[in-house]
């Protein structure tokens, strides 16, 4: 199981704001864990590597995104309420009423999204979704001058909420997606490091996959490790709840283990590399398909340089992209487990190859 101390710092990790292209203070908690077991540095993008020698076998990149959706400050106004856009894929609807935690001029400023009361509305608009545009951010300033002294245009903000523990070895957070990935790959890293095997592994803590329509900071960080296997965690839907179709979603359980994604992008060579060290160590876990891309980090590195054997292992999450997203924290166990195991099974003679 999850030492104390990885659990405290997973909490930590998830409490410090991140959304992407604003993820320096996220890292900078993730890079100082690191640098406890591992070698520690980062690039331009705000990727940050951790790296574990081996004997001389590949190089094993292993890609969790540290970023997390947010908002942004788009205009003041002359009373000094702020406006907002995403930064990510929302729905509006969970911004409402939510306090909001801005990275100010000089520190955290607090806000509450405003929205007009339904006593006010009329009848055929109280149904109506609400939009970004309907909504504004008050810090209690009643100028602009006023909300210009400790906001500015271009701040980024995300919803203030704490992890909270819940019952069987469950957490929810704001953060989930994808902070537990980049959580997962610095532990299974600190496994690996405490038994190592051939392969150099870099565990790499991604930028901007929430905005990353052309490979993020994944790309870029795939283009420095030169992996020849890349494993990525990322998190998918949890289908253990009401109102989901597992027709078109697959069956995954929170506490039923990691999921491992089959598809047209991913390596069969590595998928298969996963799947048998799962079935080998009695890890439970899922399939799930996709027959284009994944909209996660593999989309992205799979193509760097000459190309990249990917794999995709993800964790069941309810609630997603909203202030109270859910998991378990054994299944991050099994997935860091599973992760270390798959990285000692890879030796020189490993072929990545479907022949």
């Amino acid at each position: 199981m999850l030492t104390p101390s990885s659990v405290a710092f997973l909490k930590r990790l998830l409490d410090t704001p991140g959304p992407s292209g604003y993820e320096a203070a996220t890292a900078k908690v993730w890079r100082e864990e690191a640098g406890a077991f591992a070698t520690v540095s980062c690039d331009v993008h705000g990727n940050s590597m951790a790296e574990v020698s081996g004997t001389g076998g590949p190089t094993i990149m292993l890609a969790g995104h540290i970023d997390e959706i947010g908002v942004i400050i788009t205009y003041i106004d002359d009373d000094g309420f702020l406006y907002i856009g995403p930064i990510g894929g929302w729905d509006p609807q969970v911004l409402v009423a939510q306090r909001i935690r801005f990275a100010g001029k000089s520190g955290d400023v607090i806000g509450v999204v405003g929205k007009k009361p339904i006593h006010l509305m009329k009848v055929e608009d109280r149904e109506k979704a609400s939009k970004f545009n309907d909504l504004w951010v008050d810090i209690g300033c009643t100028t602009r001058a006023q909300a210009e002294a400790v906001v500015s245009i271009g701040d980024a903000g995300v919803i203030d909420q704490k992890t909270l523990d819940f019952p069987n070895d469950r957490i929810v957070s704001r953060s989930i997606d994808d902070r537990i990935g980049a959580f997962i790959v610095l532990e299974a890293l600190r496994r690996y490091a405490a038994d190592p095997g051939e392969a150099r592994v870099v565990a790499v803590a991604t930028t901007q996959e929430e905005i990353g329509y052309r490979g993020g900071g994944a790309l870029v960080g795939a283009e420095r490790v030169n992996p020849a296997l890349a494993i990525v965690v990322d998190v998918t839907f949890a289908t253990d709840h009401p109102t989901v179709e597992k027709k078109e979603l697959g069956e995954h359980k929170i506490g039923g283990g990691p999921v491992l994604t089959r598809g047209s992008i991913l390596s069969p060579v590595a998928f298969r590399i996963i799947r048998d060290t799962a079935e080998s160590m009695k890890i439970p876990y899922s399939l799930h398909a996709v027959g284009r891309d994944t909209s996660t980090d593999a989309d992205g590195i799979h193509l760097a340089r000459q190309g990249v054997a990917t794999a995709l292992v993800s964790v069941p999450n309810r609630y997603m992209h909203s202030p109270n997203e859910m998991v378990s924290l054994l299944d991050l166990d099994r997935t860091a487990t599973l992760l270390a195991a798959a990285c000692k099974a890879v030796t020189s003679a490993t072929d990545f190859t479907n022949r």
